[in-house]
């Protein structure tokens, strides 16, 4: 752009913020400019346009007719040119990649493994947000990525499998149960249960009766509203815990808890997905999800 249209572009500027505020002042201060400019600026483009623009009163200007029909085609453009002007930058700058996980699934599975996608892809900017409500327009959350918990019908449309639901089990090495091979022995320990009727297999009458144990007896029970409640409690040494193998994994591996029964319960409709705002996501997104299959492959629940 030669260095008479970039003039051009400033005198039509200071036309079009003199025309929205009728006031040269005001539009001085919106500008930046002193008034003596803004008023040299409109003189010079009524020079180089041939025609009056404005009629000048005491404290204020009136648009004459050309004004008025070049301000509509004007400030239209400008509009248009800004906001092409604004894309641009946006589309230039690098955005961070949202992820939004329930409570559960971010602190204990996706926080314990980012720095491995830090080390992977060390440019990447990603942003969490832990979140239980169910997302249904992830566009509209503003949400790239999103890791739910459902039941296999209940998965829309596009959703890729991660894991499967399998609980087991587990207690902190300090409480020195390392089998759990008869019902007595819960008698002299909690049971750490997560209070949610929607998920009954998560609850320790579930596992007993499909153990054989349906009658078995424990110290207490303590109930919490949020899972990862539960496995807080049980690193703590509270008691035995029903734990996601899936989500529990790293810490099981790491023996920070402990399986102390190999009889599992399978949760075989239900499984943790991967859903994705866009089936043609930029390529930090597919980094990301990739990334996540990855780690979910890990796990080997898939199948189970």
């Amino acid at each position: 752009m030669s260095l008479q249209k970039m003039r051009y572009l400033d005198l039509l500027r200071g036309f079009v913020t003199v025309c929205r505020t009728q006031n040269i002042s005001k539009a001085a201060d919106e500008l930046c400019l002193t008034q003596s400019a803004v008023s040299k600026q409109i003189i010079a483009l009524e020079r180089q346009l041939g025609f009056s623009l404005f009629v000048r009163g005491h404290r204020s200007v009136t648009l004459t007719d050309d004004g008025v029909k070049l301000f509509r085609v004007v400030d239209e453009a400008l509009e248009q040119i800004l906001s092409a002007v604004n894309q641009l930058q946006e589309e230039g700058r690098s955005r961070p990649v949202t992820l939004t996980a329930t409570v559960g699934i971010a602190g204990l599975w996706l926080l314990p493994r980012l720095a491995r996608l830090h080390a992977t892809h060390p440019d990447l900017d990603v942003k969490v947000a832990a979140d239980n409500r169910l997302m249904q327009d992830l566009c509209r959350e503003q949400v790239d990525l999103a890791i739910r918990y459902c039941s296999d019908h209940a998965a829309p449309e596009g959703a890729v499998k991660l894991f499967s639901e399998t609980v087991v089990p587990v207690a902190h090495p300090a409480l020195g149960i390392s089998q759990l091979s008869e019902p007595k022995q819960l008698s002299d320990y909690s049971l750490l249960e997560y209070d949610d009727p929607k998920t009954p297999w998560l609850q320790w009458s579930s596992w007993l009766e499909h153990r054989g144990w349906p009658k078995a007896n424990s110290l207490r029970i303590l109930r919490f509203n949020q899972y990862d409640q539960v496995i807080q409690a049980a690193l703590a040494g509270q008691g035995l815990a029903l734990g996601r193998v899936g989500l529990i994994n790293d810490l099981i591996q790491n023996s920070q808890l402990l399986r102390v029964s190999d009889v599992c319960l399978t949760k075989r409709n239900h499984a943790y997905w991967l859903l994705m705002a866009t089936p043609e996501p930029r390529e930090e997104l597919q980094a990301v999800a990739q990334w996540i299959r990855t780690e979910a492959q890990r796990i080997g629940l898939l199948d189970t």
